[in-house]
């Protein structure tokens, strides 16, 4: 809402409206860690690209992700990956275990919580940020510096000496 003359419309002044950003994020239930990248786009190309950073992050280590209902979570490229990378290995072995949360649930996803903590943070900080480079460079340094917990990262893994 904005005041103004009554009857007067009132020019909201818009720039980088067609600018956006594609995040990527994890959270490693263990320590709390937010593994978060930058992308041009979500896709099959990207999701790959990110999986296999991931895997850097965490050499000879299998990982298991709670995935969403995105398309590109489960299309021929990320099977295709999927194949190879747990080619020849029974189940248990797996290097990369995709585990999908129920269709159009977000509720059971904690990474959309971190999302939330990052857009609340921007909000706070909109009078410091004055370009959508300065947004983007705020939401992410902001992200890759939190100690996340949520609630939900207990559904899933309620006890971290498990291992």
């Amino acid at each position: 809402m904005v005041w103004g003359k009554r009857n007067t419309p009132i020019a909201v002044p818009m720039t980088n409206e067609r600018e956006r950003q594609t995040y990527y994020g994890a959270i490693n239930l263990l320590t709390k860690t937010v593994h978060l990248q930058e992308r041009p786009v979500g896709d099959g190309t990207n999701t790959v690209a990110y999986l296999q950073w991931c895997q850097s992050l965490y050499p000879d280590k299998k990982l298991l992700l709670l995935w969403d209902g995105a398309s590109y979570h489960r299309g021929q490229e990320m099977q295709t990956f999927l194949a190879q990378e747990n080619a020849g290995l029974a189940e248990a072995d797996w290097k990369i275990t995709c585990v999908p949360f129920a269709p159009n649930a977000p509720e059971q996803n904690p990474v959309e919580d971190l999302w939330l903590k990052g857009k609340t943070y921007l909000r706070k900080q909109f009078a410091v940020n004055k370009s959508f480079a300065a947004v983007k460079h705020c939401f992410s340094t902001f992200l890759r510096t939190l100690s996340f917990e949520s609630v939900k990262c207990r559904w899933y893994w309620p006890d971290p000496q498990l291992i």
